[in-house]
């Protein structure tokens, strides 16, 4: 029997980060994901635009024993949507509404779907998107987010694209569920670069992502219930 899926949400709204990895170089990809792993990161997310898609998610979903929820992005069609679920893949993301949201609800995994403007976050809401990507976040920054939970108080957001640490801080006092972070945390680990930097990079980012006051953790919680 298949064991159940961890709770996404619940594991995001706890640690406040998924991880993005995309890369030409599928061992060095495995190897960014279990440094990640190693360095407090629980939530990972393998592009399939990383060569070898497959087969790394399948590496890394054996590798880390059950010490994280590991997922696919870029993920656009059906057949992408099986393929993924069958290699370990715990979780979809998609750029947009696409016909693998639907492929996605179809087998029951948790549903990242990317938008940007209120119509789309909106559409990918009623689509059946566990959270929205709010993607790419850059454009509207912080700010953005905090005008679009006004009118989508119940709607769950990841902002993604452009998020460094510099922003981490005000993204979640904006009201965002959690971050994704792709480039400004993996930096050049997964074409073959440092591990131990990569390491450093992600304990600094899990620090700002779990350290926000008192005072916004308690408005987070209410903003979640």
């Amino acid at each position: 029997m298949e064991q159940a899926s961890p709770n996404l949400l619940a594991t995001l709204r706890e640690n406040r980060l998924l991880a993005i990895i995309r890369g030409t170089n599928p061992d060095a990809c495995v190897n960014t994901a279990l440094a990640l792993i190693q360095a407090g990161v629980n939530v990972l997310e393998v592009s399939l635009t990383t060569n070898d898609a497959l087969a790394v998610i399948s590496r890394i979903a054996e590798a880390s024993e059950g010490q994280a929820i590991i997922g696919a992005g870029t993920v656009l069609t059906a057949g992408q949507v099986h393929d993924v679920h069958e290699a370990g893949a715990k979780f979809i993301v998609t750029p947009c509404l696409a016909p693998s949201t639907q492929a996605a609800v179809d087998l029951g995994l948790p549903l990242l779907v990317g938008a940007l403007t209120p119509a789309e976050v909106y559409a990918a809401a009623c689509g059946g998107a566990t959270a929205v990507k709010l993607f790419p976040a850059s454009v509207g920054g912080p700010a953005y987010l905090k005008a679009l939970r006004d009118p989508f108080p119940d709607i769950s957001f990841i902002p993604v694209g452009g998020v460094g640490r510099d922003s981490v801080t005000d993204y979640l006092r904006a009201g965002a569920l959690a971050v994704g972070a792709g480039s400004p945390l993996t930096g050049d680990a997964p074409r073959g670069g440092s591990l131990a930097e990569l390491g450093e990079r992600a304990r600094a980012f899990i620090g700002l992502a779990q350290g926000e006051s008192g005072e916004t953790r308690e408005a987070r919680q209410l903003w979640m219930s």
